[in-house]
């Protein structure tokens, strides 16, 4: 048996591998990207168990129309000024804007600072209120 009959005998297999891969990569890109953030279970986990505080990195109308509950309000743009970040840079991050893609950002800006523990909520504040999880408007 050669190699050419057995793909022709079975192309349908091939093709069917080749659409559920694709299925679940398109699945992590919608919820935030490969490796995209954390899911807002694991940020409550977080939160509850490490004391994880949360950086809201939304515009103030934004961030005071809805955040997390305990968010703390550090635009995008600010952020690499270091303004009210925690000055422990081991104190893990929970990271959320509105989708989850400034969020992203933010992280690697974070990173850039030394905060090594700084994770994006996956899907961002809409994942969060998805979840039903508590918020707060200012």
């Amino acid at each position: 048996m050669n190699s050419s009959s057995f793909i022709t005998d079975n192309w349908y297999w091939m093709v069917a591998a080749a659409a559920s891969g694709g299925m679940l990569l398109w699945q992590q890109v919608k919820s935030g990207g490969v490796g995209g953030g954390l899911t807002p279970a694991q940020a409550v986990q977080l939160i509850n168990k490490q004391k994880a505080q949360v950086i809201d990195v939304c515009e103030p109308a934004e961030f005071a129309a809805a955040h997390v509950t305990g968010a703390k309000n550090i635009p995008l743009g600010q952020l690499g000024q270091g303004k009210g970040l925690p000055s422990n840079k081991a104190i893990p991050l929970v990271v959320v804007c509105a989708s989850g893609s400034r969020s992203a950002r933010a992280v690697a800006e974070l990173h850039k600072l030394g905060h090594e523990n700084a994770q994006s909520l996956a899907g961002g504040l809409k994942a969060w209120r998805e979840a039903q999880l508590p918020i707060d408007k200012a």
